[in-house]
């Protein structure tokens, strides 16, 4: 009798013991699979979201958008000219990209060359002068609250950050509308660009998040590691980072 009462105890303790370990387990910091700030890539833990600097307008993962406004005098100091195809008769202020986004942008142009598709950058940095003179004539011609849909104000345009760049086919079809999502080059990007650090910034269906309506032709250049986070999540910026 006495051996069966010591047998039962021993296996109480077992599965007391277990249970224990268990729970734990299930309460230990870090454990929870929620999203995070928003993200659906519940794999990254909040503090690897500290080593993107968001407020900083240096940053290559600086968010500008209507309620984040950068400097109006701020100008990159590492513009470039990259080696790729532009449209001659823009603005030659235009045909220049932040150094990391010119390298990054001859790499997607050439791999989608080696694919048959020709891409032309269509617009890359702007000042905030003539992002001025843009708004200015798009108030003009359509009115105000039309134009805000579609044009940043000067000190709110991703453009001034010379990471961002408008990409056209060499034929110009859909130029800057938004069919161009239909065309080989608008869905080669679409599922191509975070590859080379570009992420689609203005997506269908998140107006009332970015602030601007679907442009399948602007993208911005966040480095590999964030666009690929951004791409596999389907989040706008602003709902990755909670924002």
């Amino acid at each position: 009798m006495k051996k069966k009462i010591i047998a039962l105890a021993a296996m109480s303790a077992i599965l007391i013991t277990t249970y224990l370990i268990l729970s734990n387990k299930a309460e230990a910091p870090g454990s929870d699979k929620g999203d995070l700030a928003g993200n659906k890539d519940s794999s990254i833990p909040v503090e690897d979201l500290s080593k993107y600097t968001v407020d900083v307008q240096e940053s290559i993962y600086v968010i500008v958008n209507k309620k984040r406004p950068i400097s109006t005098s701020y100008i990159p100091q590492n513009l470039v000219r990259p080696s790729i195809e532009l449209i001659p008769e823009d603005n030659p202020e235009e045909q220049q990209l932040r150094s990391e986004a010119g390298n990054a942008a001859e790499e997607m142009f050439n791999a989608a060359k080696n694919e048959e598709l020709s891409l032309v950058m269509a617009s890359g940095y702007r000042s905030a002068n003539l992002q001025q003179t843009y708004y200015d004539n798009y108030v003009a011609r359509d009115g105000q609250a039309a134009a805000d849909k579609y044009s940043a104000r000067p000190g709110t345009s991703e453009h001034q950050t010379g990471l961002s760049m408008d990409i056209t086919a060499s034929d110009r079809q859909c130029y800057l509308e938004i069919c161009f999502a239909d065309t080989a080059e608008g869905k080669w990007l679409k599922n191509n660009a975070y590859k080379y650090g570009f992420h689609l910034r203005y997506q269908n269906g998140k107006e009332n998040l970015t602030g601007y309506q679907f442009e399948p032709w602007h993208f911005r250049y966040v480095g590999q590691d964030l666009a690929e986070r951004l791409f596999d999540s389907g989040q706008t910026m602003e709902e990755f980072f909670g924002i």
